[in-house]
Formats: C-alpha cells, structure tokens, sequence
C-alpha cells in the first residue's frame, strides 16, 4: 500500500526537527513488516513513547480482549474497518446482501495484508459472532491476517490457519449479525482506527503506528531495551538497594 501524507514537524526523543516535514509516500514493505513483527506490542508502545511523546495517551486497546491464538505472535496489517449489529434483524429496507457483497469487495480491493476492525455497535456487543469458520477463511483468502473487534468470534477450532483474532468475547450464535456499514473510523476496546492505519497487535492489545514513524520503530526499541537492561541487570545483583538503583537509572539515562 502507498499512501501520500502531509507530514507537519515532528518531535523525536524531545529533541524537534524544526522545521515543516514534506509530503512522503508510506508503503508496508516485507522489510518493514519483518522490522515490526521482531517485537511485541507493548515494546511498540514504549517506543512510540519516544517518537511521538505526544501519542503516549492514545491510539491504543484500552480495555481487554480476548486473543484466540497468542502463539501466533505479532501480526502488522494496514486497517480495513467495518460496524455490524446482531441484536436485532437489519433494516428491512436495506439490501443486506448487497451490502455484504460491497464490505467484501472492499476488503478484497483493499490493502494487503490487511487488519479488519470491526466495532461491534449493538447495546451489547458480542450478541451475534460475524467471525468464525467462513468468515475467517473468506477473509485470509483476501490477504487478511486478523480481525480485531469489540464483539465476538467463534468457531475456534476451524479457524483459517494463520489467522488472529482479538475479541470481546467468545459466543456460539450468529443472531442476526450483520454489516451495517465499512470504511469509516471505528473505535474498538479505546482504540481509534481509520481506513489505511498502520495496526500492530499481539496478545497485549493493538497499536496504531503512525505511518511517518514506522520505519524507526525498532530502532527506538532498541535503545529503550538497552537503557531497562541496564536497570534490570543491576536489579538482579546481589545487594540491590535503592542506591544502586539510583546509580543504574544515571547510567541508563546517558544512553
């Protein structure tokens, strides 16, 4: 995928370029994708921290979900997102299989690999599972990795291989589950998504990696894993007080 973007200044370990930043294509790369899929989720979110300190309070699962296959390890996909209700019969008004067929040809049409998001609007999220044994395969057939989704999934078994699913919940029926309406911003679990985010997940949660720092995210992991290896070395000495840690912190902090 490439995306042009009109990146304003940016602040990187406190430090500003200063000066206005110009319009850049992004593209997921096999590169890129290895590079993200090297770390987890969390150490994703620590060095967002650094490189875009502003960030640190958003753009991220705030509330738990349910991860069905944690041995899969992190999965990276551009966003394709989606709303569907269960509760209640679709509007009687509505093509319904008109819409589904539209919400598959964009899925189809779209990015790839792809991360679906669907929030889930019903008063009670989760009444009726849109994901499972069909869904999962149709998916993965069209370059989609995983669904992350504030409703529910199931089939759990007969999932499509290789295929990752962060959930509300786990339930056994459809109801009456349907699309109501796709590529539009969605909110899952805290999580503010739009069509073409750059999505990083794991058994954690997920993450919205802005597009214009990608690319230095494992770099800034890097030099935090060396400044808490410092702390956690000293940690693990015999005599660890309070003034070795306070020696350690020093010493991480001029890395």
């Amino acid at each position: 995928m490439q995306v042009e973007e009109n990146l304003g200044p940016r602040s990187v370990g406190g430090q500003s370029d200063g000066g206005p930043r110009m319009p850049r294509m992004f593209e997921l790369t096999a590169d890129l994708m290895a590079e993200l899929k090297s770390v987890d989720t969390p150490t994703v979110c620590n060095a967002l921290e650094l490189l875009v300190p502003e960030r640190r309070g958003y753009g991220f699962t705030t509330r738990p979900l349910v991860c069905t296959r944690p041995e899969l390890g992190p999965i990276v996909g551009i966003a394709r997102t989606a709303t569907i209700r269960a509760a209640h019969p679709s509007d009687p008004h509505a093509n319904q299989a008109s819409v589904r067929d539209a919400y598959y040809a964009y899925i189809d049409d779209g990015a790839k690999p792809s991360i679906v998001v669907i929030q889930d609007l019903d008063d009670e999220p989760g009444y009726g599972s849109y994901w499972g044994e069909v869904n999962s395969n149709i998916h993965k057939g069209f370059g989609c990795h995983a669904v992350i989704t504030n409703g529910s999934v199931r089939d759990l078994p007969d999932i499509a291989d290789g295929f990752q699913m962060l959930a509300g919940r786990i339930g056994p029926s459809h109801a009456f589950v349907h699309v109501v309406d796709f590529s539009r911003p969605v909110t899952v679990a805290g999580m503010r998504v739009a069509d073409g985010d750059l999505i990083h997940a794991d058994q954690h949660g997920a993450v919205v990696i802005p597009h214009d720092v990608c690319g230095e995210v494992k770099q800034a992991a890097a030099l935090i894993s060396r400044r808490e290896r410092v702390v956690i070395s000293a940690a693990q000495q015999p005599g660890f007080d309070i003034e070795a840690l306070r020696r350690a912190q020093r010493e991480a902090a001029q890395i």
